[in-house]
């Protein structure tokens, strides 16, 4: 495969103080035929993540339409799971309501942030969401005893398939505390109530740190996962060791088999995505495929799109 690069889309402007900086892990969902709605995780003076969204021309994703003034959820209350930040992880719609999936955030002591998974639901067609409950729908267990975090789903036969982030441990790396993560795998019935085996389908390698924000689509048959892959060392400062998107096929979405090599896209030589390139999100509308993804920054450079070659 090979992806064209269209360029730039989106970031805050910093004139709203819970949106200062960051458009970070875009999340796409088509509204009409000529309509694509953007989700992004951006941040306060407090490094506190709220979500909100773009709308943008699906012929011309860089045509923005209209900017969401508010978030579109409220932090949790102190002490809650999402007390310091709400990201995007995916958006299902099924039986007339939008499942919008979300990461919530901690702040934490030994490492530096805990993170868990929440749902908030809307049945107004996106106009307004709700959470589901007070708590997360996804934490850290005996499966998982650190930290989940982003899951990408989807709905085949009756059973939501999800996979997500699970952290492996936090270890100290030139004198700061650094995650570890890879990918797993859970089923659920309802997409709330999640049962999870401990089921690893991407790996670390070596020299790798982590394994970020999957998206998984199914067409012809084959599962198709894109995510974000780091080395463990230096990746904030080395461009060379930060975020690059890799990919993966699957027959059975649980037994992968990555093809990095084949992703067809990479780092630009200047600009808004020289540095690293992360959070891929794939879309398909109409007869065109495009990935969103963040560029230099986690995200504090904005997003773009790229469009699969035909």
């Amino acid at each position: 495969m090979k992806w064209i690069k269209k360029g730039f889309i989106f970031k805050p402007d910093g004139s709203k103080q819970w949106a200062l900086s960051h458009a970070q892990v875009p999340l796409a969902q088509t509204i009409s035929h000529d309509r694509v709605r953007l989700y992004y995780g951006t941040r306060d003076a407090h490094n506190r993540t709220r979500t909100s969204y773009v709308e943008v021309s699906a012929d011309n994703p860089k045509d923005i339409l209209y900017v969401h003034p508010n978030p579109i959820l409220e932090l949790g209350a102190p002490g809650a799971f999402d007390d310091s930040g709400i990201m995007p992880s995916d958006i299902i719609e099924h039986n007339g309501k939008i499942y919008f999936y979300y990461v919530g955030w901690n702040t934490a002591n030994t490492a530096r942030y805990r993170t868990a998974l929440g749902l908030a639901i809307s049945e107004d067609g996106g106009k307004s969401f709700h959470k589901v409950s007070d708590g997360p729908i996804m934490d850290r267990n005996i499966v998982d005893p650190i930290s989940v975090s982003c899951q990408s789903v989807i709905i085949e036969d009756g059973i939501w398939k999800a996979w997500y982030m699970s952290y492996t441990k936090w270890e100290e790396i030139h004198g700061k505390m650094e995650p570890f993560y890879h990918i797993k795998y859970a089923e659920s019935t309802d997409g709330i109530h999640w049962i999870r085996t401990g089921q690893v389908c991407i790996p670390l390698n070596n020299d790798e740190g982590g394994i970020a924000c999957p998206c998984v689509i199914k067409k012809n048959g084959l599962y198709h996962m894109w995510y974000s892959t780091r080395k463990k060392r230096n990746y904030r400062k080395d461009p060379s060791q930060s975020y690059r998107i890799g990919y993966a096929q699957s027959k059975d979405g649980i037994q992968w088999k990555r093809m990095d090599k084949l992703v067809g896209i990479t780092v630009s030589e200047q600009g808004w995505d020289s540095e690293m390139i992360a959070y891929p999100f794939v879309l398909t509308n109409g007869t065109r495929t495009y990935m969103f993804y963040n560029g230099n920054g986690f995200g504090k450079a904005g997003f773009g799109y790229a469009e699969l070659e035909k």
